[in-house]
């Protein structure tokens, strides 16, 4: 297996929420860790969360399990049933399908680094549980939809 030169990865902080959204992913970034090595079964991501950042919106997955696993500073996980520190060490999990939205906020002084792994299924549908957003990806590519179906512009 090749060996990933994390220095030479570009961090990103692109996002692609729609505009109305993309205050949520501010104050983040992100190496891509399994694209630099042609992962295709799953995703790894090295992310910074500033004071203040977010990983995004509050959100689950249809067909896409998600792990994070903080490796630095203290951030707050945010899902439906309400708030938890996660600390240096620890980590969290989501099984694909269980409806329980969830994002993680830097709420301290300090950054927090950790690591997402996620599936990457072809097939995708994602719920916002607190904004009217979905997100669905296939094999025409990816959208992002009202609740009501409708596109966004």
């Amino acid at each position: 297996m090749p060996k990933i030169d994390i220095d030479a990865i570009p961090a990103s902080d692109r996002t692609y929420y729609p505009e109305a959204f993309r205050y949520a992913e501010t104050g983040r970034s992100r190496k891509r860790l399994g694209t630099a090595v042609g992962l295709t079964q799953f995703g790894v991501n090295l992310t910074r969360l500033a004071p203040g950042g977010t990983t995004g919106l509050r959100h689950w997955h249809e067909q896409e399990d998600e792990f994070v696993f903080i490796l630095e500073g203290e951030a707050t996980l945010i899902e439906d049933d309400g708030e938890h520190v996660l600390r240096a060490g620890e980590a969290a999990g989501y099984k694909a399908g269980v409806a329980n939205g969830h994002q993680i906020v830097n709420k301290s002084d300090s950054e927090v680094v950790l690591l997402e792994i996620g599936s990457r299924a072809a097939r995708e549908r994602s719920h916002y549980t607190d904004v009217d957003m979905t997100f669905e990806r296939d094999e025409t590519g990816y959208r992002f939809l009202h609740k009501s179906g409708e596109p966004y512009a």
